[in-house]
């Protein structure tokens, strides 16, 4: 036996030799791992792509080279970019004599003009992988340079030139750079760029950078009622424009947003800030690191958080109100909706998709350059203060009310499960009149949990569409971070687990889109429901909501339908004869303001819910459905369309 072993381990090691060993050369290895570079190849890595060539004309904007950029988006999937900057350079590089710097940069990864600083004092585009990267996951790529007076231009496909930089001829009043590129469907399949992400990018540029134009269009195809066909994109407000317009009408704990911008000493870069608070409803915070969103928080928001909670503990011990001193960042920043955007000479961030801020000293800065300027605010607005700090220590207080609570089962199953960092719990304890909304994503989560009655109503966002658990095994089930939030939430457990007096809400409302994606993902919720807690199903605890696909307006005013019928309906038998009846279809969830979500889908007063009922008597054929249609084999579903497809109403579907 040992000698088999001997020989089996000595066949092994001739089998693995140098030539096992390969060198990936050029563009090769982004092409093999896209996701060490982008992030995957799912939608948002996508978009990264458009993110990089953005933020190198942003970057020129930035340094006072550029005040004009354009995005186009044209039918087929193509994307140009294009600023009035300086021009990629052309001329042959030091280093490469026989490429050119435009070469070098389309086709060697970590090649770029913003390492040393003398080029760029502030920059996004810091590893020099951007170009390069979207080239070698684009099919095609055309580049035109406008440089001294000149015109140049080169063609790639998939990283590789396909032929030299070319002399166009001379050319007047005109600079900069254009890109133009496809993305490689070898790559990404065939998913298209989504207009109003990409416009809603440009916007977001154009707030965050107050001397910049951005000129937005797009194939008339591609535009909707909130993608315009074009759009000149131009705020000389900067963020404070973006959060007036965010906020709209929303009252707020002070009357004024508080705003400005500050150098960091020792030309180390700058911050700009707008910020208020609100009343009631959910905030936000959106960070910025040289004009790249970071979603993900770091040091600069952790400057932002200290220099807030010092300076209004601050407040409070000039105002001698000792209660003042347990106020957190938690109580502060629950009701806070503001932008923070730093620029900084050499910004560190986590990884190439730059999701999070990591430079050490990005915390002092912030720290320091707001929280003199923060007691300048308060000290000079005595009322706005004054109402700020009754906000904070109202929210610490009901903090520490719920935490010291002990003596009901729902605060004991508070304390014993790590709720969802998503979950928006609400204030009520014990099960009587509570409710746990279930809302498909993020943007749908924030209409949610700005509409819902903060005394009674939660509300967990859910990732996209859960897992199937008629056709997944109970390991899937149990690994599923989806579910495992859901279930942590509820508090109750699943199988042998279950306790029906550990749940913590009296009801579960599962409100998703009124579309063909959203009943799937109902259909998905409910198969959850019925196999891993059939007993709050029994007991009636489970709901859909049901909100309009339609807002009809006339003469001052408003209806809402459930459906292409009920719309029809609701014009013939609610509006005058002849009427011209306005007819707006809500996309979303999240795209239906927070004030109609509430009238229509979350008030207990107006809004309509179907509960889920299972009748003892129907669970043999309830068992039957569920298989066919959730289960695991495909062709118990193709049978049961081949014998109901000839009684389905096709009108009905419709609408």
């Amino acid at each position: 036996m040992s000698d088999l072993f001997a020989r089996t381990q000595k066949a092994a090691e001739e089998a693995y030799s140098a030539k096992d060993i390969e060198v990936l050369e050029g563009l090769e290895p982004v092409r093999r791992r896209p996701g060490m570079y982008i992030g995957g190849i799912d939608e948002n890595a996508l978009h990264h792509l458009a993110a990089e060539i953005l933020d190198n004309a942003m970057d020129e904007a930035v340094a006072g080279h550029a005040s004009r950029i354009e995005m186009t988006l044209d039918a087929g999937n193509w994307l140009t970019v294009r600023d009035n900057g300086r021009g990629i350079p052309t001329d042959p590089h030091p280093k490469f004599p026989k490429q050119s710097a435009l070469e070098v940069i389309f086709t060697t990864l970590h090649s770029g003009g913003k390492f040393s600083g003398k080029a760029y004092a502030t920059s996004g585009g810091l590893h020099g992988v951007g170009s390069s990267v979207v080239n070698a996951l684009s099919d095609t790529m055309e580049v035109e340079v406008a440089r001294d007076r000149t015109l140049f231009t080169m063609g790639f496909s998939r990283g590789k030139p396909q032929g030299p930089l070319k002399n166009a001829g001379p050319v007047q009043n005109r600079r900069g750079t254009t890109i133009r590129f496809h993305p490689d469907e070898q790559i990404f399949g065939p998913q298209p760029f989504k207009a109003a992400r990409l416009f809603r990018l440009c916007r977001s540029k154009a707030y965050l950078f107050k001397g910049v134009t951005i000129r937005w269009a797009c194939d008339p195809s591609l535009a909707t009622e909130e993608v315009p066909a074009n759009a000149e994109l131009h705020f000389p407000g900067g963020l404070l424009d973006y959060l007036t317009a965010a906020v709209e009408s929303r009252r707020g704990v002070v009357p004024s947003p508080w705003a400005g911008e500050a150098d960091f000493p020792d030309s180390q870069g700058r911050v700009e800030w707008a910020m208020t608070w609100l009343d009631q409803g959910e905030g936000f915070l959106n960070l910025y690191a040289n004009t790249i969103p970071t979603p993900q928080g770091g040091t600069h928001e952790a400057g932002l958080r200290a220099a807030l909670v010092k300076g209004l503990r601050a407040y409070g011990e000039l105002k001698k109100e000792k209660r003042a001193a347990t106020i957190t960042a938690e109580d502060l920043f629950g009701g806070l909706a503001g932008m923070l955007s730093v620029f900084l000479r050499d910004p560190q961030f986590q990884g190439q998709t730059k999701d999070k801020l990591t430079s050490a000293d990005a915390t002092k800065y912030v720290e320091a350059a707001l929280r003199d300027r923060f007691d300048h605010w308060l000290t000079g607005d005595p009322g706005s203060a004054d109402n700020l700090l009754a906000f904070a220590m109202e929210r610490a207080e009901e903090r520490i009310r719920r935490k010291e609570s002990r003596d009901t089962p729902r605060k004991t199953a508070t304390r014993k499960l790590r709720l969802p960092g998503k979950l928006a719990d609400c204030a009520k304890e014990g099960i009587d009149g509570t409710e746990l909304f279930l809302v498909e994503g993020d943007s749908a989560g924030g209409s949610a949990k700005q509409a819902r009655d903060r005394e009674t109503q939660a509300v967990l966002p859910l990732r996209g569409k859960i897992l199937n658990v008629a056709s997944a095994t109970t390991e899937k089930l149990r690994q599923n971070q989806e579910l495992k939030d859901l279930i942590e939430a509820l508090g109750c457990g699943v199988g042998d687990k279950f306790d029906i007096a550990r749940l913590r809400y009296g009801r579960v409302v599962i409100m998703t889109d009124a579309d063909v994606d959203g009943a799937h993902i109902a259909a998905l919720l409910m198969t959850f429901f019925y196999r891993e807690l059939p007993e709050l199903v029994k007991q009636g605890r489970v709901f859909l909501a049901m909100p309009p696909l339609f807002r009809l307006q006339a003469g001052g005013k408003s209806v809402y339908a459930m459906n292409d019928a009920d719309r029809e309906r609701l014009i013939k038998s609610a509006f005058k004869p002849n009427q011209k009846v306005e007819v707006s279809r809500f996309k979303g969830l999240g795209e239906m303001p927070a004030a109609t979500l509430k009238e229509t889908t979350m008030d207990r007063a107006r809004r309509s819910l179907l509960q889920v009922v299972l009748r003892p008597e129907d669970r043999a054929t309830t068992n039957e459905l569920v298989e066919a249609l959730m289960g695991r084999k495909p062709e118990l579903r193709f049978r049961f369309i081949q014998d109901n497809a000839a009684s389905v109403d096709m009108e009905a579907v419709d609408a």
